[in-house]
């Protein structure tokens, strides 16, 4: 049975599976992994220190793998930005083809990027916001569930509603992205009415995600009970896996006076890069959804996208099948 649908055809990949942008995860070694074993990686911009940086990153990613790979590109509000529209060239001038925007107001991005002949797949958290996107000429959409990692949004629609939801209305192609992480979510996702899936926590845990071993470990031990909602009464709401430092996090923003200052020591990025390095589970937020409770091994990259394809065959060609 081939997988062929509208995201495969778009990307030119064998099978509908994602690598989401990861923040420091999303680096050459599992973004080509990930290309390789039939799906498609995607390098994270802002991983890179610079945008002369993001280039090397893209050479490396190169001489690992001759599939398509892409590359991701956050907007986030920020007092001090940083260069966007240079990270944007640096992706043009290396002659990437498909770009993951997400966050704040894209547009001119997005319009830079198919000026240029990119494919742009924008990632969101609610049906208007794919809507806007849709008219705003992105390629595809990835629509985030409430159980997803990072952001999700502050409608809090978990993906069985959300996604057949946003098919009924998004005419380009869509991925399913919050929970997915093996050949049932697959199935599912398509039957909702996307044309693939993109995961993020279920990749990290593999051999070839750049972070410790020890952080790998807590996502098999976790399960999908093991996440923190914080930033919940700031609008900003994030869902990190469960350590002492979201623990402290969610009851000091308990207090209805408290405010992001109170908090900013527990969340800095830097800290949480630390952790994904060092495997001391406790130095910062770890982000992780709840597909924590879905993972029970490290496998490679390709024995997991292998599995997932097998899984999926298996229940269209068998249960399915069988029930009809």
């Amino acid at each position: 049975m081939k997988f062929s649908t509208r995201i495969t055809d778009l990307l030119d990949i064998q099978y509908p599976i994602v690598q989401g942008g990861m923040m420091w995860v999303g680096r050459a070694e599992l973004a080509a992994a990930v290309s390789n074993a039939g799906g498609l990686g995607i390098l994270t911009a802002l991983t890179q220190p610079t945008p002369d940086d993001l280039r090397r990153e893209i050479d490396r990613c190169r001489s690992m793998t001759d599939k398509p790979f892409g590359v991701n590109l956050t907007i986030l509000p920020s007092v001090t930005p940083p260069p966007y529209a240079e990270y944007r060239k640096a992706i043009i001038d290396s002659g990437i083809k498909i770009v993951e925007t997400a966050g704040h107001n894209p547009r001119e991005h997005v319009e830079d990027f198919k000026a240029h002949g990119v494919r742009v797949i924008h990632k969101c958290t609610a049906v208007r916001h794919a809507l806007s996107a849709e008219r705003m000429g992105v390629d595809a959409i990835s629509i985030d569930g409430f159980e997803c990692a990072g952001h999700p949004g502050e409608d809090d629609i978990p993906g069985l509603i959300l996604i057949p939801a946003a098919a009924d209305k998004v005419k380009i192609p869509m991925l399913a992205s919050g929970g997915f992480g093996d050949g049932r979510g697959l199935v599912a996702a398509l039957a909702l009415g996307a044309d693939g899936i993109n995961m993020g926590t279920r990749f990290c845990a593999t051999l070839e995600a750049p972070i410790h071993e020890r952080i790998k470990q807590l996502l098999v031990e976790h399960d999908e009970r093991d996440t923190n909602l914080i930033f919940r009464s700031l609008r900003n709401t994030g869902r990190v896996s469960k350590n002492s430092v979201s623990d402290q996090v969610v009851e000091i923003l308990k207090n209805p006076d408290a405010r992001f200052e109170n908090i900013h020591h527990l969340v800095k990025g830097a800290d949480g890069r630390k952790a994904l390095e060092t495997g001391d589970v406790d130095a910062g937020l770890i982000w992780a959804g709840q597909v924590q409770g879905l993972i029970n091994d490290i496998p490679t990259v390709d024995e997991l996208i292998t599995r997932i394809i097998r899984e999926a065959r298996t229940i269209i060609q068998g249960r399915l099948h069988d029930i009809m």
